[in-house]
């Protein structure tokens, strides 16, 4: 079972930055993925931005080019880092790190290819 613990929500003005980070433990650590989704009110969870074991990042098109997606991987944690800047309003969201193993079969971008999530943490961005 993994263990998933975010922090770094708030609330910012637009054009403001904030950096979310999510510390997985109790899994072991081969070929995994690690991702952001986030979900508005009445919208679906929609992925953001997710990072391989190998570097490998992907992102959204609503967010590339203000997200980064980041890793350091210790002893028996990774955390994964999302620092988001330029941020507008319609990145207010609850937004959710989640885990899962890497697979060629599975697609990066949807919520089925990840086995463990976070409680979620609100980003507010007040315009």
């Amino acid at each position: 079972q993994v263990q998933l613990a975010e922090a770094g929500g708030g609330l910012v003005q637009a054009g403001g930055s904030l950096r979310l980070s999510c510390a997985a433990s109790g899994r072991t650590f081969g070929h995994y993925v690690m991702g952001w989704f986030r979900q508005a009110p009445g919208k679906e969870r929609e992925f953001v931005s997710a990072i391989r074991w190998s570097g490998s990042t992907y992102y959204a098109d609503s967010v590339k080019g203000r997200f980064t997606i980041s890793k350091d991987n210790a002893e028996d944690t990774v955390t994964v880092y999302l620092q988001m800047s330029g941020l507008i309003p319609e990145d207010t969201a609850v937004y959710y790190c989640a885990s899962g193993d890497y697979s060629y079969s599975k697609s990066v971008y949807l919520t089925n290819s990840y086995d463990d999530w976070a409680q979620g943490t609100q980003v507010t961005v007040s315009s």
